[in-house]
């Protein structure tokens, strides 16, 4: 216990002395900024880094079509650049690419693919179909706003290199010191090669000089490391300036996730609910224009509502105290009617179904009623009959991240079931074992990413939690 205490402690510490967050790198944000920015300090290295993430199978990025933006972005980039293995690398690339289902739900995909296609078609002369089902007709009206010199919403600002040369300078747009939208591509598509902007210096890695797909996200991840480890009541040391800094973040809309991002209710809710586990609750009013009758929509206009977005928005209202029983009754309700008839939750933020049910079962666990209760304990079940031999649970494999979130579902939703110790010792002990693990991107932005500190934080409240329970711990004495 101590252990962890030291560990959450010292990630606290390391968080709140670094303004930008500590996130992967991408492969489609440094294809963008390769094929925008060639000038840019870093440019050969860059180009290096994609050559070496380039899978066997001639792809990038994660499993199946989420695999499509990322490759895409690849190719046009590398399509750009001298060089017979440049050439080589993107001719594998394209032929790599399959039109086989449904393109996940990632961020801006409806205009990111169809931009990408007609970016590559411009350079080959042929035409490459787009993929997926999907039209260039939306990218086209949206493009045409822009030259019309009409702003596009906030939120699309994040994904301005979409809009290729429609972007360039556009008026509308209002950079700060840390560049457009919260993204490194949307930056440079903005300034146009040649250009200087001490961002896009500031957000690469030291050694790859690849850079992330987005940044800064400080909010987003203070409020997620801190509303978990408080969440579960890990003992660990939070310094009362990164309190103040998380309550002055708010203004009448909430919190946004990073810089250049308009706020939003899944950061709004997260932050509110830290807060309130921190001992400096705050109104929740600012959720008020999010909601959309039984539900609460991420942003306005929003595409596909969220299941963990209602699962954080019941675990901020529930955590407030302020008397809001009807509204969280008919979001639990929502909540249930979108689980999965396996147990599980699916959700647009994630690609695996271990966060959303974490998200949705917990909270209807502390803040659902008797009509929930079966949603818990069916996924519960869930969690039971998917562990893997070594301990570990996985949408493709067995990972720390994941892990992290079944034990958290076996043990913080306080469901009576005689496998339930042995299975959390199994995946406690996977924990432990695995702390130094590479953590596979399985968050949806452009492509797929990995929070580092949020997901090290889900891991030090599984392991807290498997400690903390007597049986749990015994058996996981027993093991190691």
């Amino acid at each position: 216990m101590t252990w962890v205490r030291e560990q959450a402690s010292a990630l606290v510490a390391e968080m709140t002395g670094d303004p930008f967050g500590s996130f992967s790198a991408s492969v489609y944000e440094t294809g963008r900024v390769v094929s925008l920015m060639p000038s840019l300090d870093g440019h050969d290295e860059r180009v290096r880094y994609l050559l070496r993430q380039q899978r066997p199978d001639g792809g990038w990025g994660g499993p199946g079509l989420y695999g499509l933006a990322p490759t895409l972005s690849a190719v046009e980039a590398l399509l750009r650049q001298p060089g017979e293995d440049a050439r080589i690398a993107a001719q594998r690339g394209l032929e790599s690419l399959v039109d086989n289902g449904m393109v996940p739900d990632t961020v801006a995909v409806e205009i990111i693919v169809p931009g990408l296609v007609q970016e590559i078609n411009a350079q080959l002369g042929k035409a490459l179909a787009v993929p997926g089902g999907m039209t260039v007709e939306t990218l086209a009206k949206l493009r045409e706003m822009m030259d019309r010199g009409l702003a596009l919403p906030d939120k699309l600002l994040h994904s301005l290199e979409a809009f290729g040369s429609s972007a360039r300078g556009a008026g509308f747009v209002e950079p700060t010191e840390y560049g457009v939208g919260c993204s490194p591509a949307a930056t440079a598509s903005w300034l146009g090669d040649g250009k200087a902007h001490p961002y896009l210096a500031a957000v690469q890695d030291p050694e790859t000089r690849a850079v992330p797909v987005a940044a800064p996200l400080a909010t987003f991840e203070r409020a997620w490391v801190l509303s978990t480890l408080a969440g579960v009541g890990v003992p660990c040391t939070v310094p009362g300036d990164v309190v103040d800094w998380l309550a002055a973040e708010f203004g009448e809309s909430g919190v946004a996730g990073g810089v250049g991002l308009p706020p939003d209710a899944d950061d709004t809710a997260a932050a509110l609910h830290a807060l309130a586990k921190l001992g400096r609750p705050r109104s929740t009013d600012t959720l008020r224009g999010y909601r959309v009758e039984d539900h609460f929509a991420t942003f306005a206009d929003e595409r596909t509502p969220s299941t963990t977005t209602n699962a954080h928005v019941l675990q901020a209202l529930g955590a407030s105290r302020e008397g809001h029983r009807e509204v969280m009754s008919k979001l639990a309700l929502w909540l249930r009617d979108r689980q999965e008839r396996d147990g599980s939750w699916q959700d647009k933020w994630h690609a695996s179904p271990y966060y959303a049910t974490v998200c949705c079962a917990v909270a209807l666990a502390e803040h659902g009623d008797e009509c929930t209760a079966s949603s818990v304990r069916d996924a519960v079940g869930w969690v039971l009959a998917n562990q893997r031999p070594d301990g570990s649970w996985g949408r493709w494999a067995g990972t720390f991240e994941e892990t992290a979130y079944a034990v958290q579902i076996l043990l913080r939703t306080n469901v009576s079931h005689e496998a339930i110790p042995e299975a959390a010792a199994r995946g406690c002990a996977f924990l432990f074992q695995n702390q130094d693990a590479e953590h596979p991107p399985l968050w949806h932005d452009k492509d797929l990413y990995t929070p580092l500190r949020i997901v090290r934080a889900e891991g030090l409240a599984a392991m807290y939690l498997g400690l903390a329970n007597a049986e749990v711990a015994r058996l996981l004495a027993y093991s190691r």
